[in-house]
Parts: structure tokens; sequence; C-alpha cells
């Protein structure tokens, strides 16, 4: 009898939790990461696996910020180092990667074999703890989104990893 008590009132904790699902608004949460001392966000749901930086095979006749391939467990992933590649810093040598780098790639479902080598994770940010903040208006690319401050004064970029995923640029890799 006890066990059909308990099978009940897991039925209803189930049935009110999936109704709080469905009656909350969805909230912006993102990856926060760190390139040449500049703010990223990632929004999680286009934001894959993070990896530790193991052996990349460079390519021959790629641009200086495609810094090759890494096997990502078992799939061919092309590593874009991110900060070279938004023009922040001079793009690193594989041997010069700090330990506390990482590969973030990108969600499987944008169809994208790609990661970016990011210098330093944030942790994890939402919009609750962030100021939206006005559009600038010098022109900027499309995978450029919206920009925040934290309670700390830091300035946020939000980064679309579906829209840099589609970037001719970014697709340019051959030098």
């Amino acid at each position: 009898m006890s066990n059909r008590e308990a099978l009940r009132e897991l039925q209803g904790r189930l049935a009110q939790r999936l109704q709080q699902a469905r009656t909350e608004v969805a909230t912006l949460s993102w990856l926060a990461v760190e390139c040449a001392g500049q703010g990223f966000l990632m929004p999680l749901a286009s934001a894959g696996e993070i990896f530790a930086v193991g052996t990349l095979l460079p390519v021959a006749h790629t641009q200086p910020w495609f810094m090759g391939v890494a096997n990502l467990r078992g799939g061919l992933h092309g590593v874009v180092d991110l900060a070279a590649f938004l023009g922040l810093r001079a793009p690193l040598a594989a041997d010069a990667v700090r330990e506390q780098s990482r590969l973030v790639a990108f969600n499987a479902a944008l169809g994208s074999h790609c990661a970016v080598l990011v210098e330093r994770l944030a942790g994890l940010r939402s919009a609750a703890q962030l100021t939206l903040q006005p559009p600038p208006v010098e022109p900027r690319p499309a995978f450029a989104g919206a920009r925040w401050h934290d309670g700390e004064g830091r300035l946020w970029q939000e980064i679309d990893l579906a829209a840099l995923s589609r970037n001719e640029q970014f697709l340019a890799i051959a030098a």
C-alpha cells in the first residue's frame, strides 16, 4: 500500500513540475568565456561540449586563425582560435596554448563540426544577472549579438554560434 501512495505522490510531483515548465518563460542563459581579456557569452543552446585542448593537427594552406583539426569524442572537428579570428590578438601556435584554455564545440544540431579555442571559462550567466546595453551604432557582423554588463560593470559580448557557423569569413579557412 505504501508503494502505491509513493507512486501517486511521485506522479503528482512530476505533473506539477511539467505544468511549471509549461508556464515558465524561457530564460536566456550563456556559457561565459574569455578571449584576449574580453568577455563573451555563448548561448547554451548552441554550445556543445567543452574539452581540454589536446592534440591539434595543423592543416596546410589555411588561415592563421584556423589552428587545425582535433579528434573530439571520435569526431573530427576544425578548431578556430576565436580571439585571432575576431582580430583581438595574433594567432596562437598550438604549443603556446595555456593549460586553462578550452575548446568549446558547437552543438551537433548546428551541423558544424567545429570548436573554438577560448582562453578561459568564466562560468554560466543568465539574463537575470546581466543588464542589456543599447546596441552600438557601428556595423557589426551578424554573429555579434547583444552586449550586456554584469554587476561588476564588465562588458560581455554575446556570440551567436549558429550565425557564426554560417558566416562566410568563418567558413573560408583556405589561405
